[in-house]
């Protein structure tokens, strides 16, 4: 590797560590070399856990973290319960009778669920741990979103989900989220559940995302979307008051459980 190379290569690492993620059109621009060139330096240092490639680009894998890290399914039942049940019973107050409403897979989705009445509601999901919360409470119409089965997080994802929901329309969708940050929005660590939200958002009226504060500051791979695409969202009072400040700059309403 020529020293040329190897200095560009330094440069760019700095810069990740700097700003947490770089663009290959600006490090192209900044070097003054091909964008192939750029994608070839972006690769080496990936292979080497320096970063972590991403959609134009990459980002510090400090802060995302290899797809392996993802948290089990059980250990992401067992953080921070009582913050998710909070937010749940939070959520569970936007709903009215008569309206459908879509529930995002992740646990604090099923304390949504969970803390739903027993009302004439529509309830749409491709959550498994959301159907066996809702299944008992009769009133509840249930429409679950098929596909395969991913055993990680006990959820559906493929084609035949995303096909599912072009039909629908929906009043309210409840977003999980894995990552929160400002400038990179709502992400996650599963491309096709991505994908799925993406489309989920398209069906519904209004967009509520539901997380712990613990999320703030997280970026993974997958983006969603930007955190302006949201209507309200629904956190814990430890998310900090600059976060606060920011969210409702956006136009975004912020609900404290």
């Amino acid at each position: 590797m020529s020293r040329d190379t190897s200095q560009r290569r330094l440069q760019i690492s700095e810069l990740v560590r700097q700003n947490g993620s770089v663009q290959v059109t600006d490090l192209s621009d900044r070097f003054g070399v091909s964008a192939q060139t750029i994608r070839k330096d972006l690769r080496y240092l990936s292979e080497r856990g320096v970063m972590a490639r991403a959609y134009g680009g990459a980002i510090d894998s400090h802060v995302v973290g290899p797809s392996s890290g993802e948290p089990t399914y059980e250990a992401k039942r067992g953080k921070h319960p009582t913050q998710k049940q909070q937010i749940g019973h939070c959520a569970a107050k936007l709903v009215t009778p008569g309206s459908t409403i879509v529930i995002d897979s992740g646990t604090t989705g099923i304390a949504l669920a969970e803390a739903l009445p027993n009302i004439d509601v529509t309830v749409v999901t491709n959550d498994f741990g959301v159907l066996a919360a809702v299944a008992p409470k009769t009133n509840i119409r249930l429409l679950m979103l098929g596909g395969e089965l991913r055993r990680k997080n006990m959820a559906f994802y493929g084609g035949l989900t995303v096909e599912a929901l072009d039909a629908l329309h929906v009043d309210l969708l409840f977003l999980g989220v894995d990552g929160f940050d400002l400038e990179r929005g709502i992400t996650t660590h599963y491309e096709p559940e991505a994908l799925l939200n993406r489309k989920m958002v398209e069906a519904a009226r209004r967009v509520v995302a539901i997380t712990d504060s613990s999320k703030f500051g997280r970026v993974c791979l997958h983006r969603i979307i930007p955190v302006n695409g949201l209507d309200t969202l629904i956190t814990d009072h430890d998310a900090p008051a600059e976060l606060r400040a920011s969210i409702e700059a956006l136009g975004v309403e912020l609900l404290l459980a």
